[in-house]
């Protein structure tokens, strides 16, 4: 028989462990805003986070700090330091009474032994450690005070650190209630090792803090947090999801491809919600059973039945007529049920995702760069002959890898919008790898502000209040013509509804006979799914 003993948690065990998958979950929200995968880590570690697995929250760096000293406040506005030294006073003060009385009774009134007793007694220094320090060489007459003043010149180091932390903090400690000497060395030795605690925190000495330490000082809540936010990396790193870069931490492929499943269940689920419309496509392709729905069997048709679906069928019209079902089951061609099947094509589809500094505003940026993980997690997995190419574009645009996706940021440092080039990459993408249903998708938040004239970059503002930037909506509409000429669909998902970006994308759709859409941020991935399984399958009912 297994026995087990149960005991308080000390701080010196560690049974707390982080899962892996929560802790990429954190720093995939983060990433999604805009971050690196250093920055989040690091702000995971500043600001902690929550751990569903242990239904705790981890506590981070800057929450420690707030904690430590917060403690140190209340030590300090609590306590009368002072009032302690006035302890250790009062105790000398009872020593000189009985070496004073003793040299009256020995030596008279009027001795120069008891003048120069007095003299060292009522001297001018006013710290007490000086005082005492004063009558380091005498020799006591009284043996009881002799004894007693050899155990105070044994305290006299602490007691001068006791000295110097009072007058350093002034009025910090100069409230609350009052305490004996012994006490107030104890409060100020907490209070200097929480302040040392708090300095190996801020200044990132994690080495020199222990999670005995920390719950010493803080409870047993920061000591756990303390071993999970150290054991953060530690963790990714064991199931394979971070690796060491240049300089600079990285996400593995497999932290990558968890990344696109995440943000893929979040679109489906969303689009399980509310499918807002669907969509098809007029070339057919390899048809694709769908186990989960039937249809009864046509003459001429591949004799590929759906076993359960046809017993049950001749089981329900033998009830029909009134008979006992019996084995073995009589089958009639009218019982056939064969599964339904989607008939797809193959594509190339190139995703326009807006990197400019507006899509940092209302949760836009987020959402889009969910949709663009999910999309490219979806087509490598189940449409692995398909071929699905990100361009971010700001003033430039440029080709996003796979494994540059989860890092991708909107860009504070290039505020336009190079529509025009992003078009222009998308084009030469699709005619390396023609297909015969080639699309972009555009997720944009505003009108075109940046183009090309011939090999020149050039940027133009929108003129005057809810203006247009005219060249830049020409150029890009000149580039439009282009893709619709080599056959190319153009969906355009927008983020805002003023007036100006509207009218730029009807006029694009009046070319391209493309689809535009308006979506709020947290609709986006439902609208793009729709749009792009739509445009992959349709079902051939009879």
């Amino acid at each position: 028989m297994k026995r087990y003993r149960y005991g308080r948690w000390d701080g010196t065990q560690e049974p707390f462990h982080l899962d892996a998958d929560a802790v990429l979950d954190a720093v995939s929200e983060l990433l999604l805003e805009g971050l690196d995968v250093a920055e989040a880590l690091r702000f995971l570690e500043s600001q902690g986070f929550e751990l569903a697995g242990l239904d705790m929250r981890v506590l981070g760096v800057e929450e420690l700090l707030s904690e430590l000293r917060d403690r140190v406040r209340e030590l300090e506005q609590g306590h009368d330091l002072a009032s302690g030294l006035a302890d250790l006073d009062r105790r000398f003060q009872e020593i000189l009474d009985r070496e004073q009385s003793a040299l009256r009774e020995r030596h008279g009134l009027e001795s120069s032994r008891l003048n120069d007793f007095l003299a060292r007694r009522h001297g001018d220094e006013q710290a007490l450690s000086d005082r005492i320090e004063r009558f380091r060489d005498w020799r006591f007459e009284d043996e009881a005070a002799g004894e007693a003043f050899a155990e105070l010149l044994e305290e006299l180091d602490r007691l001068r650190e006791l000295e110097c932390f009072i007058e350093e903090r002034g009025e910090r400690g100069a409230g609350g209630a009052q305490v004996g000497y012994e006490r107030a060395q104890e409060i100020r030795e907490e209070i200097e090792a929480l302040e040392r605690l708090a300095r190996a925190l801020a200044e990132g000495r994690f080495s020199e803090v222990s999670p005995e330490e920390l719950a010493r000082a803080l409870g047993e809540g920061a000591g756990r947090s303390w071993i999970l936010l150290r054991d953060l990396r530690g963790s990714l790193q064991r199931a394979g999801y971070l690796r060491a870069g240049e300089g600079e931490p990285e996400l593995t492929p497999r932290a990558i491809r968890r990344l696109g499943a995440q943000a893929l269940a979040d679109v489906y689920g969303a689009l399980r919600r509310g499918r807002p419309g669907e969509h098809t496509t007029r070339h057919a392709g390899p048809g694709e059973p769908r186990p989960d729905e039937t249809r009864s069997w046509e003459p001429g048709e591949a004799l590929d039945l759906h076993v359960g679906a046809t017993l049950r069928s001749a089981v329900l019209r033998r009830a029909r007529a009134g008979d006992a079902p019996r084995v073995p089951i009589a089958l009639e061609i009218g019982d056939f049920e064969v599964a339904e099947r989607d008939h797809s094509s193959q594509t190339t589809t190139v995703l326009l995702l807006d990197m400019s500094w507006s899509m940092s505003w209302a949760g836009r940026f987020p959402a889009a760069k969910r949709v663009a993980l999910a999309l490219d997690h979806l087509i490598r997995t189940r449409y692995p002959r398909d071929r699905f190419f990100v361009v971010g574009f700001y003033t430039r645009a440029v080709e996003l890898r796979p494994q540059e996706l989860p890092e991708a940021s909107w860009n504070l440092g290039d505020p336009f919008t190079n529509l025009q080039e992003g078009l222009m990459v998308a084009r030469r993408l699709i005619r390396r790898h023609p297909s015969p249903s080639p699309q972009i998708l555009v997720i944009t938040d505003g009108q075109p502000t940046a183009y090309f004239h011939g090999r020149e970059l050039r940027v133009e503002w929108p003129m005057g209040p809810g203006g247009i930037s005219p060249h830049a909506v020409e150029a890009t509409l000149r580039e439009v013509r282009r893709v619709t000429r080599q056959g190319i669909t153009i969906n355009t998902f927008m983020l805002d509804d003023s007036p100006q970006l509207v009218g730029f994308v009807e006029r694009m759709t009046q070319i391209n006979r493309g689809r535009a859409l308006y979506s709020h941020p947290e609709k986006l991935g439902s609208y793009v799914m729709v749009d792009y399984l739509g445009r992959k399958t349709r079902q051939r009912r009879r």
